[in-house]
């Protein structure tokens, strides 16, 4: 009898060879271009690492808050004080949530640099909006869980954008619901609601890159097109290099956590207007100044159609900035109008402007 030939094996011996045979692992070494190892390319993989730093950190400090408004800030210096590494794990939370928020604003920025959102990249960079969308809400209603005055002066901004916006904004509302406090829901949207569309999003975000490729590099005769299983380098190599500098993120959250643990104020007092947004919001104080509570909702919905526009206005297949002048120069002024709009905000008193908003 002839013995039937058993396949060979190239997946090596040992624990990692039995893993990669049985997860399937060698699917993640198909191509990819060299330069998407290069670090403007990983900066959309360092967001993700970033954001499973804080879905870990989050989980952790989910079991010691107390999403009730007379009882959370005092849970959550019960966290700095008496929860194991509590003071650290919080730390590192605010940390690398405020990392995350640059490293997607300077992936936007490469995108729309490289013009990696053109044809058939679209509708990836449209969900890529989404992701920072949602990220900016993470951000805010990460700010109101606090309930110092900061936290309180944010949920007072969310009850008069929902007030404003009527019907759209009943969920935002404190009459959504009334066997739940506001502040339980507002944390129900951190920790579930916000991280599901999240999930989703990304998971939409990487298939479609999957399908069409890392955009080509930038070169003056470059157009955009499909590079789906081209390229010199593989994906693994490139997921070893988001691993990588997903630990130095953690290293630098760690380091700075130490040195300036992340901040917390006094009990906060309803009606009260003595801080001022996040950085990642205070762009908006200027207009709110002086068009009240409407301008939280028609800057935002400005703002994103007109990087949402981008690639429908700037249709032509050349990636290269010296072939898209017009359509930067706009962007540029835009990012001028935000930037110079944060600073003017940061070097103003505190004045109070809510209430003279809702009139």
């Amino acid at each position: 009898m002839t013995a039937t030939a058993q396949p060979v094996s190239r997946t090596g011996g040992g624990v990692r060879g039995w893993l990669v045979e049985r997860l399937g692992l060698h699917g993640l070494t198909y191509p990819v271009p060299e330069h998407a190892n290069s670090l403007p390319y990983v900066l959309g993989g360092i967001t993700l690492a970033g954001f499973v730093i804080l879905f870990l950190t989050g989980v952790y400090l989910a079991q010691f808050y107390h999403p009730h408004p007379a009882d959370a800030h005092d849970s959550v210096i019960y966290i700095i004080t008496g929860a194991p590494l509590g003071d650290l794990v919080r730390s590192i939370h605010f940390w690398v949530g405020q990392a995350v928020v640059v490293t997607l604003l300077l992936h936007l920025v490469r995108i729309v640099w490289s013009g990696s959102y053109k044809r058939s990249r679209e509708v990836n960079y449209l969900v890529g909006l989404g992701l920072l969308t949602v990220t900016m809400g993470l951000a805010f209603t990460g700010t109101v869980l606090k309930l110092d005055q900061e936290g309180i002066e944010a949920l007072a901004h969310n009850t008069a954008w929902a007030e404003f916006v009527g019907g759209f904004g009943a969920w935002f509302s404190a009459d959504f619901s009334q066997s739940v406090p506001l502040l339980t829901r507002v944390f129900v949207g951190h920790i579930a609601i916000l991280p599901l569309l999240f999930v989703l999003l990304i998971a939409t975000h990487v298939f479609l890159i999957k399908q069409h490729g890392i955009s080509p590099k930038v070169t003056p005769e470059a157009v955009s097109r499909a590079t789906a299983g081209e390229g010199r380098s593989h994906f693994d190599v490139h997921l070893r290099r988001m691993a990588g500098y997903g630990l130095t993120l953690l290293a630098i959250a760690i380091a700075l956590s130490l040195v300036l643990p992340a901040p917390l104020g006094q009990p906060g007092v309803a009606g009260a207007e003595v801080t001022k947004p996040p950085w990642m919001f205070v762009a908006f104080l200027p207009a709110e100044q002086l068009w009240g509570v409407r301008a939280l909702v028609i800057a935002p919905l400005v703002l994103g159609a007109l990087f949402g526009l981008v690639p429908f206005v700037d249709r032509t297949p050349y990636m290269h900035p010296a072939r898209r002048k017009a359509v930067l120069a706009v962007v540029a002024l835009v990012v001028i109008v935000v930037v110079a709009a944060a600073m003017f905000a940061e070097l103003q008193p505190v004045s109070q402007h809510l209430g003279e908003g809702m009139k």
